[in-house]
């Protein structure tokens, strides 16, 4: 068995022990970046604090809720992932093709590096996600 940590979804495998195993850093960081944008403060057992809870800002109007969330990122990457720099973090409110209007879709891009390991990677979380 050599893994870092377990894939999410869990998938039962037979090759790394009774889980599929994360065996490369870079995957490891982004699922732990993707768990802490979409776990809700609270929903952490004895960590209350923990998470950004982005699906408590999916009815929060426009322009405020890109400033909060940007905000909680920030202080929960320094808190939680120390390790991870953030370069860049976009917002992209969806225009639906079919009708040309605003679908009211928000998609988070994040740029982000990991100066210790030299990762420069990236993150992008959709409405299915968070949803």
């Amino acid at each position: 068995m050599n893994g870092i940590g377990p894939k999410l979804p869990l998938q039962r495998d037979d090759i790394d022990g009774a889980y599929t195993l994360i065996d490369v850093y870079a995957e490891e960081i982004k699922q732990n970046f993707k768990n802490l944008l979409l776990t809700s403060p609270g929903e952490r057992m004895m960590n209350p604090d923990f998470g950004v809870g982005l699906r408590n800002f999916l009815f929060e109007p426009e322009p405020r809720v890109s400033g909060m969330i940007r905000q909680r990122i920030a202080g929960q990457v320094t808190k939680y992932m120390p390790f991870v720099k953030i370069n860049k973090l976009l917002f992209n409110h969806g225009i639906d093709p079919n009708t040309a209007t605003d679908s009211n879709v928000l998609s988070i891009l994040i740029e982000f590096e990991v100066p210790s390991i030299n990762l420069q990677s990236s993150l992008e979380v959709q409405a299915e996600d968070i949803s």
